[in-house]
């Protein structure tokens, strides 16, 4: 112990008596505690010193959680959005001899594909007018693998070769690249040495930052005037309620729409029940309130996006 080197050496000749050896080694062992003592608590305070620093260390290089900091999205990740943010339309599809494909030369315009999560899982689902094919997807840099799809049983008349190659083409692995932009635009090397080329619009959901409301209108075959003494013409539609086994409930009133449905092309030659997903434009004065409004006559505050036709009827 420190105490014990410093003990002074004790020359019993230079002491008149033995009590002067008894005080002087009274004293030492005093000293020696006291230093003990002053050791203790030294490296008592040594340890509590390299505590604090350590705790400061780590303190200083833990990574601190600031949640008003933006995530970082990966080069995949920026990819994968950029999928299921858009809706894609076929523009062109050539064959391993560069030479347009007979099979969509004519309905380009109602072939599409559409990236999205179900469940938590990656899925793609494709259609050239009259099947919806769903499947599951691996993305992995730029290669797509499409795993084999699920089909609805339509039976598509003219469209059932084109709906056959479609999914011929789209199953396994192919290769893209997409030319980013405020349309971009996905080009697609199958394994066949086929290439499609499809056009990217911007999904409702993406467009309006909000979840959409599923509503169900009969459109007359009639349009009318927009307003009195107006030559622009408007659909005429009413509200369809349908009850949770797809059984008709209640129908509304006809009334003047006045606006667009995205996606739908009117004619006067039938009546139709379209599904359609309707979009908030203004949703923080909307969502002041939680309850869903219901002013289905309020137009000018929606968006409002065909989903499908789900019922068609030639007017005699």
């Amino acid at each position: 112990m420190v105490g014990s080197r410093n003990k002074p050496t004790l020359k019993l000749l230079l002491l008149p008596s033995m009590m002067a050896v008894s005080l002087m080694l009274s004293a030492c062992q005093k000293e020696a505690a006291s230093s003990e003592n002053d050791t203790s608590e030294g490296a008592e305070a040594g340890e509590m010193t390299d505590s604090a620093v350590s705790e400061g260390l780590v303190s200083s290089m833990s990574p601190t959680s600031d949640e008003s900091e933006p995530v970082e999205l990966t080069a995949q990740d920026k990819l994968t959005t950029t999928l299921s943010h858009h809706r894609w339309t076929l523009v062109n599809a050539v064959d391993a001899n560069e030479k347009p494909m007979a099979e969509f030369a004519n309905i380009n315009s109602q072939v599409t594909l559409a990236f999205n999560q179900y469940q938590g899982q990656d899925t793609l689902s494709y259609s050239v007018g009259c099947n919806t094919i769903s499947a599951g997807y691996q993305l992995k840099g730029h290669t797509l693998t499409t795993e084999e799809g699920m089909s609805t049983k339509m039976s598509c008349g003219e469209l059932d070769v084109a709906e056959n190659t479609l999914n011929t083409l789209m199953q396994g692995s192919s290769e893209f690249k997409i030319d980013q932009g405020d349309n971009p635009v996905l080009t697609q090397f199958t394994d066949d040495d086929v290439t499609l080329v499809w056009n990217g619009r911007l999904t409702a959901q993406a467009k309006y930052n909000s979840k959409g409301e599923t509503v169900f209108w009969a459109v007359n075959s009639e349009t009318v005037p927009c307003e009195a003494g107006n030559s622009e013409q408007c659909l005429q539609v009413k509200p369809i309620t349908y009850n949770d086994q797809g059984i008709k409930t209640h129908e509304g009133q006809w009334r003047v729409f006045v606006g667009e449905i995205d996606g739908y092309q009117h004619d006067s030659k039938h009546e139709e029940v379209l599904r359609l997903q309707r979009y908030p434009l203004n949703i923080d004065e909307l969502s002041e309130t939680n309850e869903p409004i219901k002013d289905d006559t309020a137009d000018e505050k929606y968006a409002y996006i065909l989903d499908a036709v789900i019922e068609s009827a030639v007017v005699e």
